[in-house]
């Protein structure tokens, strides 16, 4: 699944190809990526909108028109592609927006569990889904105490809770492993048992791991592309993540595996006590 760094990735790969462009068609091919709101009252309203911004929060892309903002949560596989107004439709094809131009403006997947929201523009931030959501990972306001103090009466593992967007939003199972590993932090550890130090190297190490990210375009792993098979570059710096039965690159112990939350889960048992 995407997270904040693939996010990003596929907006700045975005920005330079939509920005300033008109949207004169929508066609809605398959209606549940729509979750606000109904088909119609979307292929209606988003007519004759211009895109002026781009932007993240959390996991969403946050596009800017005139009156709305249009939210994109790729969820598992959702990308998006450039063709020409004329050419055939892919059956992974769910959303086309046509431009001005006769650009055809595609959102792609093959799991139809992404989603899109078009909100008005002044409520973006004051409605869900945007509402809900907690810190940025690079929000000054993300100290050790706001993180102790979130989890400090939660007995879920802290593997768990990283993952709850309504603390710190962006954050998923990829980097989730790597953080915990940095951190040197079981992530069967109850939250209610990590220290004030460990959410101060929680926080230190999700500021890092994340920028570096960032930096190279997110992480491709499995079917995941920015636009138009763009790939990231920092599965090559995973450390545990999909690393299970491998030495530990700190202690040579080797990776175990396990499911927390369902979730799959790499980590070092002699480094992560």
């Amino acid at each position: 699944m995407p997270e904040k760094p693939e996010v990003i990735t596929v907006t700045n790969n975005l920005k330079e190809r939509i920005i300033g462009k008109k949207i004169v068609g929508c066609n809605i091919y398959w209606d549940n990526i729509i979750a606000y709101p109904t088909t119609n009252e979307f292929k209606k309203e988003i007519i004759n909108q211009k895109i002026n911004t781009m932007s993240t929060r959390g996991k969403f892309i946050v596009i800017g028109l005139d009156d709305y903002s249009l939210l994109v949560h790729l969820r598992m596989e959702g990308k998006f592609f450039f063709r020409t107004k004329n050419d055939s439709i892919n059956k992974h094809e769910h959303v086309e927006l046509i431009f001005s131009d006769n650009t055809s403006f595609r959102y792609h997947d093959t799991r139809k569990f992404g989603k899109m929201y078009l909100i008005p523009i002044e409520d973006t931030y004051k409605v869900k889904p945007l509402s809900l959501l907690g810190l940025e990972y690079d929000d000054n306001n993300l100290t050790k105490e706001y993180l102790y103090n979130k989890i400090h009466n939660k007995s879920l593992p802290i593997k768990t809770v990283l993952l709850d967007q309504s603390i710190i939003t962006g954050i998923g199972n990829i980097y989730d492993d790597e953080v915990l590993f940095l951190s040197g932090i079981n992530p069967n550890k109850k939250a209610n048992k990590v220290t004030l130090d460990e959410c101060d190297k929680i926080i230190v190490n999700t500021k890092n791991v994340l920028d570096k990210a960032i930096k190279l375009g997110g992480t491709t792993i499995k079917s995941f592309t920015s636009s138009e098979g763009v790939h990231g570059l920092f599965q090559n710096e995973l450390l545990v993540h999909g690393k299970s039965g491998k030495p530990c690159p700190k202690c040579n112990t080797i990776l175990e595996k396990t499911r927390i939350g369902g979730r799959g889960t790499s980590y070092c048992k002699k480094c992560q006590k």
